[in-house]
C-alpha cells in the first residue's frame, strides 16, 4: 500500500512540472474556500427540514426520515431553486476537486506545452467540470420537490414504513452499479489522464470548455449513484461528505482502486439489505434532514 501510494506521487508530481505555482496555489485556495463554506452552512442550520427529521416529526420518531437540507421549505421557488443549486455547487467543488486535481493539472501541463497561456484555459476546464454538477444540483432540486410533493401526501404511519425502504434501495442501487460495465468505463477515463488529455484534446478555450464538460460527463457516470447515497444520507452530512470524498479519491486515484470499487459495491448492498429491513438506522444521518425532499410546514 505505502509503495503504491509513493508511485502515485511521484506520477502525480511528474504532472506538476511546467504548470505555474499561482495555478496551483489558486486551486488549492478554491477546494479549500469550498470546503469553508460547505461547512459553515452545515454548521449554520438551525432548522432541520425534511419529510421526516430525527425525534421532531409526528409518527417518525427515532427515523432520520427523508429529507434534503437546506432547500427553502416554502416548496416551489426560483429563489429556493438558486440557494439550494448554490449550495451545491460549492459542495461538490469541495468534494470533486482533490479527485478531479490530477486531470486538471495533466491538462494544465498539456496546455503549457502547447503555448505559454496556462490559466485562463485550466480556469475554463474546471469551470466547464463544474457547470456539469450544477446542472445536476437543477434536477437534483426538481426531483426533491416532486418527492416532497409526493411524500407529504402520506400519513406518519407510511412515512415510518417507506423511508427504511427507500433509504435500503438507494443504497442498494448505488452498490449494484459499482459492478456494471457504465460504471467500468466512466471510472477508466477518469483515472487516465494522460490518454484523456490525448484522445479528447480540443485547442483554443472553447476547446478548454469542451474537454470540461466532457470530463465532468464522465465523472458523473462515475459518481452519480454514490451521490445519491449523499442525498440519502442528507446532503448536509458532514460524515457523508467526508466519507464519499474519501471513496471518489480512492476509486480514482490509488492503483487498487478496481480492487476497492467491487469490495465498495459489496458493502453498499449489504447496508442496503439491512436499512430496508429495519434493522439498523442510516448510519451517520444528517441532523438536519435526510434523502428527497423537504417538509412543508
Amino acid at each position: 500500500m505505502a509503495d503504491a501510494l509513493l508511485r502515485t506521487s511521484r506520477r502525480f508530481t511528474r504532472n506538476l512540472r511546467g504548470i505555474p505555482l499561482g495555478l496551483l496555489a489558486s486551486l488549492a485556495v478554491l477546494t479549500a474556500a469550498a470546503w469553508a463554506l460547505t461547512l459553515y452552512q452545515t454548521f449554520s442550520m438551525d432548522m432541520p427540514m425534511g419529510i421526516a427529521v430525527r425525534g421532531g416529526m409526528e409518527g417518525m420518531e427515532g427515523m432520520a426520515g427523508m429529507a434534503m437540507a437546506g432547500i427553502a421549505a416554502d416548496g416551489w421557488s426560483v429563489a429556493g431553486a438558486a440557494a439550494f443549486l448554490a449550495v451545491w455547487t460549492v459542495m461538490m467543488a469541495a468534494m470533486m476537486l482533490p479527485a478531479a486535481a490530477p486531470m486538471i493539472f495533466m491538462f494544465a501541463a498539456a496546455q503549457a506545452r502547447r503555448e505559454q497561456h496556462v490559466a485562463i484555459p485550466t480556469w475554463i476546464f474546471v469551470a466547464g467540470y463544474l457547470l456539469i454538477w450544477a446542472a445536476v444540483g437543477l434536477v437534483v432540486y426538481v426531483l426533491v420537490q416532486l418527492a416532497s410533493d409526493f411524500a407529504t401526501s402520506l400519513d406518519p404511519p407510511q412515512r415510518s414504513k417507506w423511508a427504511p425502504l427507500a433509504l435500503g434501495a438507494t443504497l442498494g442501487v448505488a452498490g449494484l452499479y459499482q459492478f456494471t460495465t457504465f460504471k467500468h468505463i466512466c471510472l477508466s477515463h477518469c483515472r487516465s489522464p494522460l490518454a484523456f488529455v490525448a484522445q479528447h484534446w480540443r485547442d483554443g478555450r472553447l476547446g478548454a470548455l469542451k474537454m470540461g464538460l466532457r470530463h465532468g460527463l464522465y465523472c458523473f457516470g462515475c459518481c452519480w449513484a454514490l451521490f445519491a447515497v449523499l442525498v440519502a444520507a442528507g446532503v448536509m452530512s458532514v460524515a457523508w461528505m467526508l466519507l464519499l470524498t474519501l471513496v471518489v479519491f480512492v476509486e480514482k486515484l490509488l492503483p487498487r482502486g478496481r480492487r476497492f470499487e467491487g469490495s465498495l459495491g459489496v458493502a453498499l448492498v449489504a447496508l442496503g439489505i439491512v436499512v430496508s429491513l429495519g434493522a439498523i438506522e442510516m448510519p451517520w444521518m444528517s441532523g438536519q434532514g435526510a434523502l428527497i425532499a423537504n417538509f412543508r410546514r
